[in-house]
């Protein structure tokens, strides 16, 4: 029988839920380091353990984990790929704005009437992408500097604000907006939106560590594997290429559909 952790900072987490926790947290950031989606493993695994006693510490937690380690992929990606700073770091901000409102909100919205927006948007995303084998092979930009500016401006802040509330595939979104609408090839994509993703992590940090939700102790070790596997990812995404990103994004949002329909029939 496991004993469970005396620091209040883990949960009271048995020493199993750990491991367990830990391993998810390395799958995750690997996973969303390469296209998004990572918190389709994360999470769940949190809520599962169940740390604190309330959902609530499973997502501001969690949060903590994913800071971390899409920081740790953004490194890997500048080092080894080009990305333009000066269109990436407005949409973080706009993202940044938007995840502190979303996270304000979180718990406000039927979580009912969220999943099933999301799975209608997930199920349209995965079939243009499948449908459109060339998208995303390489950067075809569809507007002016200006427009294209104003474009991720303002898919950051909506995706931003649907991030702080939580929902799963944040990155698979911000990765689509880029390449079905932005015209970015993959690669790019992908690291663009780990460097917006940073941002709406912290938006949500802000309203989370405040209200006391965080348990610094869970995630600071969770933040460590997250961060590992986030390295491993994004070397990989730059290794292979488009084509392997492209894969990985229709395994995540087939994987992000199943769950949620899942989901949804459970009730």
């Amino acid at each position: 029988m496991t004993t469970p952790l005396d620091w209040s900072g883990f949960g009271h987490v048995s020493l199993a839920g750990l491991l367990f926790l830990c391993l998810a947290a390395a799958l995750a950031g690997a996973v969303d380091a390469v296209v998004g989606g990572g918190g389709l493993i994360q999470l769940p695994a949190m809520l599962l353990i169940g740390p604190g006693g309330q959902p609530i510490y499973s997502l501001a937690t969690s949060k903590v984990a994913a800071v971390v380690g899409t920081a740790a992929a953004v490194r890997t990606y500048t080092v080894q790929t080009t990305v333009d700073w000066a269109a990436a770091l407005p949409m973080a901000f706009a993202a940044f704005v938007g995840a502190v409102g979303g996270a304000a909100f979180a718990g406000s919205l039927e979580p009912g009437v969220l999943n099933a927006v999301v799975l209608v948007a997930l199920l349209g995303v995965g079939l243009y992408t499948w449908r459109k084998p060339e998208l995303g092979v390489a950067d075809r930009p569809r507007f002016s500097r200006p427009a294209q500016l104003a474009a991720m401006g303002a898919g950051g802040a909506v995706i931003g604000f649907y991030d702080g509330l939580a929902g799963p595939g944040t990155g698979a979104f911000l990765v689509f907006l880029l390449v079905g609408l932005i015209g970015f090839a993959f690669v790019p994509a992908s690291a663009t939106a780990k460097i917006v993703n940073v941002a709406t992590n912290l938006g949500a940090l802000l309203y989370f560590i405040p209200a006391g939700k965080v348990l610094w102790g869970l995630g600071a070790v969770m933040a460590v594997c997250n961060a590992g596997g986030a390295v491993v990812g994004a070397r990989l995404a730059v290794r292979r290429g488009s084509g392997f990103v492209r894969r990985v994004f229709l395994t995540v949002v087939v994987a992000l559909v199943v769950s949620l329909g899942v989901k949804a029939v459970a009730g």
